[in-house]
């Protein structure tokens, strides 16, 4: 039967064999360039040292000694030569970051800067400060506990004293670092964080039931959470806060509990609720610094207000605080 005249015939002085056979031999095996990259890019999971997860391809490991793939097309066992002339080591194999590089690790100093024996000092001075704050709100937990409510609101007032005193002990000293600003925010989470509700609930048990005490508080010790870890990580302001700042929120809560406001504890337990959702939310808050440069007969109507009913003053002025922020927030939206 005659060979049809589309079909390739199979010669011998053709240099390349037709047949299936050999395109096979051609895909399983490929040519020595892709052999390397395979080993060395895609096929590293029994190939790598598993004692270092950096080295490279073992010549010896390459091709066991019972296989060669490639010795039917004249090509044997590669040596680590042949390996480096096809495929170039890169640099950035090896450990490039010096963090990742063996050997001890470099210790960061506590205080940036020229460190002279005033200078530690002044350092330890500002730091004690920080610490003074958290045992503060260490004694005010234990007096709550005790029962001694108003005495455990009096250490929550001088936690506030010393909070603002680390900070503008550091500015003027000149010893203001990363660490203290660390230190600062681990003895307010708590001192505000924790210490504040727990002498919150200690004043609105017997007046709400324990279930609503306990969330309220819950909620002001997880919104200062938020709010101080969201304070390291963003940048900083120097005329407002983003949301009311805890060392405030504390000395509300504190005089709150001082003065003894003539409301129910349901009205209470729903200011607390208020207080911790603004201290997490997006609304500028002005500065103690700026409400202080403010006229001075601007201060004299809370002062005669505080003569006549400190309560109700007080009152006033925590909502008018309250309700700045919105405010600030809107008229910035309206003049952007």
């Amino acid at each position: 039967m005659p060979r049809a005249p589309w079909r390739r015939r199979r010669t011998s002085d053709s240099p390349r064999p037709a047949g299936r056979r050999w395109a096979g031999r051609l895909r399983r095996s490929g040519t020595f360039a892709r052999q390397v990259l395979l080993v060395r890019v895609g096929r590293r999971d029994h190939d790598l040292d598993e004692a270092s997860p950096t080295a490279l391809v073992r010549p010896d490991r390459l091709f066991p000694e019972d296989s060669a793939p490639l010795a039917p097309y004249g090509v044997g066992r590669l040596t680590a030569a042949e390996i480096e002339a096809a495929v170039p080591v890169s640099p950035a194999v090896g450990p490039a970051d010096p963090v990742d590089a063996p050997g001890p690790a470099m210790a960061i100093p506590l205080l940036p800067g020229e460190r002279t024996m005033l200078r530690r000092i002044k350092f330890a001075v500002v730091n004690a400060c920080t610490l003074a704050s958290l045992t503060l709100g260490l004694l005010a937990i234990f007096q709550a506990m005790q029962g001694d409510v108003r005495v455990a609101a009096y250490c929550l007032i001088a936690c506030v004293a010393f909070d603002g005193l680390d900070g503008a002990l550091a500015r003027k000293m000149g010893v203001a670092s990363p660490f203290g600003a660390q230190m600062d925010s681990l003895a307010d989470m708590c001192s505000f964080g924790l210490a504040a509700p727990v002498v919150v609930y200690a004043s609105l048990v017997g007046s709400v039931s324990t279930a609503a005490a306990g969330v309220a508080c819950a909620l002001v010790a997880a919104c200062a959470a938020i709010r101080l870890a969201r304070f390291n990580v963003s940048p900083k302001d120097g005329r407002f806060f983003c949301g009311v700042p805890t060392t405030m929120a504390a000395a509300v809560l504190a005089l709150a509990v001082l003065i003894g406001l003539p409301v129910s504890g349901e009205v209470q337990v729903a200011g607390v609720g208020l207080l911790a959702f603004a201290m997490v939310s997006s609304f500028p808050y002005a500065k103690l610094a700026r409400l202080i440069k403010l006229p001075p007969w601007l201060w004299l109507a809370p002062v005669i207000g505080a003569l006549v009913d400190i309560r109700l003053t007080f009152a006033i002025l925590v909502v008018g605080y309250l309700v700045s922020g919105p405010l600030l927030w809107w008229r910035q939206r309206r003049t952007a």
